[in-house]
């Protein structure tokens, strides 16, 4: 018993310590065939949208918007009970070199949790080689998991103020949630058209990084814009949007940089969707959708390509990375992407200027 004792302790350390340096010292995906922090989030999170899988109101959104930071308190709580069982099987197994000796697993457990926090009461010492061993190394660990926590939580807020900017920059022109075709028309309306490519190369920049934080941290995913109607996610999918309405359908504007963001940010979706974060995607464009949006681009004054034309190639590309983008809202809970179809009517000048009043 004691041998087995001893082996599951240690299983349980080894579990623990792999996780937490898969989770935050590699910054990259790791794959594993068990990982507590991942069962941990992902379960914790499935919970959390069974209470108001289809509300996406104020009152559930404030729950959602609440989940990452306290998912990053719950892997620390996670990792330290975990640390303290393991080193309490182990204790328990080294129960001859403890003073007094612990009667029962609880107590051991007892004392591996105040070796682990550092609390020291002396109320129960190591007296062997072993057991203090053993002591020492859980003191250690405690405090540079704690450590490494509170780094990564830094990390993470880091990463999400820079994501976070330029998705609120863009609500001034794409409005909320943002649309690809109220953008091209603020542009056009301010003759600010020529400024697209520039825009683009905004974009591409902010796209890889995206792409590298959120593979290697994909817990920041899970954080929410803190404004209504906002989620990097759909600023994404605009952003892609725009790039292939001026790629197949808007003539004039230089392409170069539109054909580059478009393909940073379909590598994006393409990897974020690996990962697993995948939910139910929705329909697709139809042909009456593009008409209406051809029409508004049209009235805005852009010189356009052949209907028949615009609309073969648009939906060619949107294919590339609209399904994956729908797919890792329905996943994260966030507005829909699409800025025309069932779930958010196309929206015109009129109707924004009303929703602003």
């Amino acid at each position: 018993m004691e041998v087995l004792e001893g082996a599951l302790g240690l299983l349980l350390l080894v579990l623990v310590l792999w996780d937490v340096f898969q989770t935050i010292v590699v910054p990259r995906p790791t794959p594993g065939w068990f990982r507590l922090g991942r069962y941990v989030v992902r379960g914790t999170w499935r919970a959390v949208r069974a209470f108001g899988r289809d509300d996406v109101g104020t009152r559930h959104g404030q729950l959602l918007g609440l989940f990452a930071p306290a998912a990053t308190i719950m892997l620390l709580v996670t990792w330290l009970t975990s640390l303290i069982v393991g080193y309490g099987l182990i204790l328990y197994a080294l129960r001859d070199q403890l003073r007094p000796i612990p009667p029962d697993l609880g107590t051991a457990i007892y004392f591996a949790a105040s070796s682990v926090l550092t609390l020291g009461y002396g109320d129960v010492v190591a007296d062997g080689t072993m057991a203090r061993f053993v002591v020492i190394a859980a003191a250690a660990t405690g405090l540079g998991i704690v450590a490494l926590v509170v780094t990564f939580l830094f990390s993470l807020y880091a990463s999400y103020q820079r994501r976070e900017i330029p998705v609120v920059l863009l609500q001034a022109k794409a409005g909320a949630p943002p649309s690809a075709v109220v953008l091209l028309e603020n542009l056009a309306r301010m003759d600010a058209s020529a400024r697209l490519p520039d825009f683009f190369v905004e974009w591409e920049r902010w796209a890889a990084e995206v792409l590298d934080s959120h593979v290697a941290y994909p817990l920041l995913g899970y954080f929410r814009s803190s404004h209504d109607n906002l989620s990097w996610i759909s600023a994404l999918g605009t952003v892609l949007d725009t790039a292939s309405l001026v790629l197949t359908t808007i003539e004039g504007v230089p392409r170069g940089h539109a054909e580059l963001v478009k393909s940073v940010g379909s590598h994006l979706v393409e990897d974020i969707t690996n990962l697993g974060f995948k939910g139910r995607a929705t329909d697709g464009i139809d042909r009456a959708a593009f008409d209406a949006v051809y029409a508004r681009l049209d009235a805005a004054g852009y010189r356009l390509a052949p209907a028949d034309r615009a609309w073969a190639d648009f939906s060619a590309a949107r294919v590339t990375y609209a399904p994956g983008l729908e797919a890792m809202a329905g996943y994260w809970a966030v507005p829909s992407t699409s800025w025309f179809g069932r779930s958010e009517p196309l929206r015109s000048p009129t109707h924004r200027r009303e929703e602003v009043a």
